[in-house]
């Protein structure tokens, strides 16, 4: 999305966001500009790129001065150091030249890599309406400000922030066999050896996902329900959150 009146005026404001609410993101931010002159529309002369870590930052930073009519912005991802960086460019840009020596991967390759981290993203990994944002690690992803608002549930977030009782996060799983393809359903129950319930499976792809765990059956075996037959699965706690991750 770019947010300004006119191309000329730079720089501009851009939000990225999941390319299947694309439809329902614009009429949101239209129903709120009111009667302010500010035009709302894709970027489609624009294209994103996920850097992930294999680079210095030095020598991208130094790559991106060489090219600088073709790679727009280059950013730290803000919601954790292991996600690499952010590069927006002009459609069509080479980035063999932007960034020597890089390799262009696929979607699926940038998935795996954030499954692995336990990070979210999108309407699959924080369902609306469903996903909260403390079970969803925003506050440790520099999502959520405690110190300005006002936003539809900032009070309970606050308050259960402040109180530091989170017994459910989003985890990155490891199965013990790759998953089928497009035959797991949405919120797939997971549950202990014992039967109990342990939480629900978000999305994923081969042997690595997400899923929104009960914290108390972290380090416990768990399987997958599917149609009766049991993956079983492991969870861990992520190498970047905080120290000491109690909350």
């Amino acid at each position: 999305f770019r947010l300004h009146e006119s191309p000329e005026e730079e720089p501009h404001i851009l939000l990225e966001c999941d390319s299947g609410v694309l439809d329902a993101i614009q009429k949101h931010l239209k129903l709120y500009k009111i009667r302010r002159k500010v035009n709302i529309a894709p970027c489609l002369d624009l294209s994103l790129w996920a850097v992930v870590p294999g680079e210095r930052a030095g020598d991208i930073a130094r790559s991106l001065t060489k090219c600088a009519d073709q790679a727009l912005i280059l950013t730290p991802d803000p919601r954790t150091e292991v996600m690499g960086w952010r590069l927006i460019t002009k459609k069509g840009a080479n980035l063999s030249e932007i960034i020597p020596g890089s390799r262009i991967g696929n979607i699926q390759d940038y998935h795996r890599h954030r499954y692995k981290q336990g990070v979210p993203e999108g309407v699959k990994d924080l369902p609306p309406g469903v996903a909260l944002p403390l079970e969803s690690n925003l506050a440790y992803m520099n999502g959520i400000s405690f110190t300005k608002g006002c936003y539809i549930g900032q009070e309970l977030t606050a308050r259960t922030h402040h109180m530091g009782v989170i017994r459910k996060r989003l985890l990155p799983v490891q199965f013990s066999a790759p998953l089928p393809k497009d035959s797991i359903p949405e919120g797939a129950e997971i549950s202990t050896e014992s039967g109990k319930s342990a939480g629900k499976f978000r999305a994923g792809g081969g042997e690595l996902g997400i899923a929104l765990l009960r914290l108390a059956n972290v380090n416990e075996p768990l399987c997958l329900n599917l149609a009766g037959d049991k993956v079983k699965l492991t969870a861990s706690i992520p190498e970047w959150w905080p120290k000491p991750a109690s909350k």
